[in-house]
C-alpha cells in the first residue's frame, strides 16, 4: 500500500482549514519502516501507562452518564495527545483532512483569515488580503471569544473552524477582544468564496517598485519575478529600488519562500531545518541571478508576518541584501509534517525547526527589523487651519518669470498621476518610512558609483 508523507509549513489553520504545503515525499511502507529504523531512536512502550489508558477507556465507556461512541472517544484521546505537544500539532479526522486537501487549491469558503488557539480562544494570526475578514476590520492578534451566540471557550480549533465555515452570502457575528480596547468588539461578517491572490504590484514615485506578497503559494516566486519585470517596463528602465511588503503574511509554501529569497541573491545559504528524523534535515542554497541587479531592497514586516515570511526576511537580512523595516515578526519557526492514516484521517506533527543563514532560530523570537517603525495612527492636518502665507500672497510680489504651466502639460499629467501614490503614502505610515529608507539607500548607492 502506498504511503504518503507531506511536509507542511503553516501558522495554524486557515479559516476553512487552509494549511500550506512545504514539500512532498512519496515512499512505500517498507521504505518508511527502514527510514524510521535508521533515523529514529528505539521506542520502548510505556506498558504501565498503556494499561492505565485501557482502564480509563473501559471505565468511561461503561460508567459515563451517557452512552459514548467508542470511535469518538478514541479520536478524542488522539486529539488530546497531539494538542498537548504544541499549538501546531493536531489530529485531522477524515472529514477535516479531505476538506483541507480541497482548500489547498487556493480557493475555499469562509471569512478569510488564518487562526490558531490561545488560552482556549481563537486567535487571529492574520486576515487575508481582500477578504470579508480584512474588509470588516479584523486585525492580527484579535482574540475571538464568541462565534454568533456560542462561546469559543471549551471548543477545539476544528470545532470553531466548522462554525466559521458556511454557505457564501450567510453572515456570522464575531465577538472580539482586542489589545488596547476597553470593551469587546462585535463584527458581523458575510461569508464568501475566498480566492487568494498572492502578488500585487505598483510603481511608486522616483522609479521605486512596490510588490506585496499576501501569502506564499506554489507560483509566488515566479509571479513575483514577473511582477518586477512589469514594473521595469512601466518605468521604462530598471527600478531604482524595491519595497517587498510581507506585512500580515502568515506564510505558506516553503519552496516559494526559497524561490523569493533566491530571486534577490547570487549565492549563499537561504534557510536550513533541523529535526530528529532524516527527512526533516534540509538546506537550501541560492543560485546566481539577482532580479534587482544589486539595487536596494527594503522588506516590510510586522507582528502578522510569520513562517515563510520570516524565512525571506531573515535570509535577506542575514545576507545583507535587504534592510528590514517594521516591527518584530510573529516567531513561527517550526515545520509540520502531515502523516495520512489508514482510516482516512491524518496527523500533523511538528518535526523540525528552521534557521536563518547565520544560525538564528526564529521560533518564539521572530525577526527583529533593522529599523523599527511603531504602529501609529496618522491624521492629516487641515492646512487651512494653519498660518499659511506664501510669497504669492504678498502685495506687489514679482511674477514668476517662467510663465505658468499650461493645462494638460506633461508636468501636470505627472503631478496628477502621482497624486494617488501620495495619498497612499499619507495613509500608510510604515510604507512611507520604507520608501524614505529606500530613497536614502538608492542615493548612497549612486554616490558610490
Amino acid at each position: 500500500m502506498a504511503y504518503k508523507k507531506v511536509t507542511w509549513m503553516g501558522m495554524g489553520i486557515l479559516l476553512g482549514a487552509f494549511i500550506v504545503l512545504a514539500s512532498t515525499v512519496m515512499a512505500d511502507k517498507s521504505d518508511r519502516d527502514e527510514t524510521a529504523q535508521a533515523s529514529s531512536p528505539t521506542v520502548s512502550l510505556p506498558l504501565q501507562e498503556l494499561r492505565a489508558f485501557a482502564e480509563v477507556f473501559e471505565r468511561v465507556s461503561s460508567d459515563y452518564v451517557d452512552e459514548v461512541d467508542d470511535k469518538k472517544l478514541l479520536e478524542g484521546a488522539i486529539s488530546g495527545m497531539l494538542s498537548s505537544l504544541d499549538p501546531h500539532s493536531a489530529y485531522l479526522p477524515p472529514k477535516n483532512f479531505k476538506e483541507m486537501e480541497e482548500h489547498t487549491k487556493g480557493e475555499f469558503g469562509g471569512l478569510g483569515m488564518e487562526v490558531g488557539m490561545e488560552d482556549g480562544f481563537v486567535k487571529v494570526i492574520s486576515p487575508i488580503d481582500d477578504t470579508p475578514a480584512q474588509k470588516a476590520g479584523v486585525k492580527a492578534g484579535d482574540l475571538i471569544i464568541k462565534l454568533g451566540d456560542e462561546p469559543v471557550k471549551g471548543k477545539t480549533l476544528s470545532e470553531a473552524v466548522d462554525i466559521m465555515r458556511g454557505k457564501p452570502g450567510t453572515k456570522l457575528k464575531l465577538t472580539i477582544v482586542r489589545k488596547g480596547e476597553d470593551a469587546p468588539i462585535t463584527l458581523t461578517i458575510t461569508r464568501a468564496i475566498i480566492k487568494v491572490k498572492s502578488i500585487k504590484q505598483r510603481l511608486l514615485n522616483d522609479g521605486i517598485g512596490y510588490v506585496r506578497i499576501s501569502q506564499f503559494q506554489v507560483r509566488t516566486g515566479q509571479d513575483m519575478v514577473e511582477a518586477i519585470k512589469k514594473l521595469e517596463e512601466e518605468n521604462q528602465g530598471d527600478l531604482n529600488g524595491l519595497v517587498l511588503d510581507l506585512r500580515n503574511n502568515p506564510g505558506g509554501v516553503l519552496t516559494a519562500a526559497v524561490q523569493v529569497s533566491d530571486a534577490f541573491l547570487n549565492d549563499g545559504l537561504i534557510v536550513y531545518t533541523e529535526g530528529r528524523i532524516k527527512n526533516s534535515q534540509m538546506r537550501f542554497e541560492a543560485t546566481k541571478g539577482d532580479v534587482m541587479q544589486g539595487k536596494p531592497v527594503v522588506v516590510l514586516i510586522n507582528e502578522g508576518s510569520a513562517s515563510a515570511s520570516e524565512i525571506v526576511s531573515g535570509a535577506l537580512q542575514d545576507q545583507q541584501r535587504a534592510i528590514v523595516v517594521g516591527r518584530t515578526s510573529f516567531g513561527k519557526g517550526s515545520v509540520q509534517t502531515l502523516l495520512p492514516l489508514n482510516n482516512g484521517a491524518a496527523i500533523k506533527v511538528t518535526t523540525a525547526r528552521y534557521f536563518t543563514p547565520s544560525g538564528r532560530s526564529i521560533q518564539a523570537e521572530g525577526i527583529k527589523p533593522d529599523i523599527e517603525v511603531d504602529l501609529v495612527k496618522v491624521e492629516k492636518v487641515d492646512a487651512s487651519e494653519l498660518m499659511n502665507v506664501k510669497e504669492k500672497d504678498l502685495t506687489g510680489h514679482l511674477e514668476n518669470g517662467n510663465g505658468h504651466a499650461e493645462e494638460g502639460s506633461e508636468q501636470e499629467k505627472a503631478d496628477k498621476a502621482s497624486k494617488e501614490i501620495k495619498k497612499l503614502l499619507e495613509k500608510d505610515y510604515e510604507l512611507n518610512e520604507a520608501v524614505r529608507v529606500l530613497k536614502t539607500l538608492s542615493l548612497a548607492q549612486k554616490m558610490k558609483l
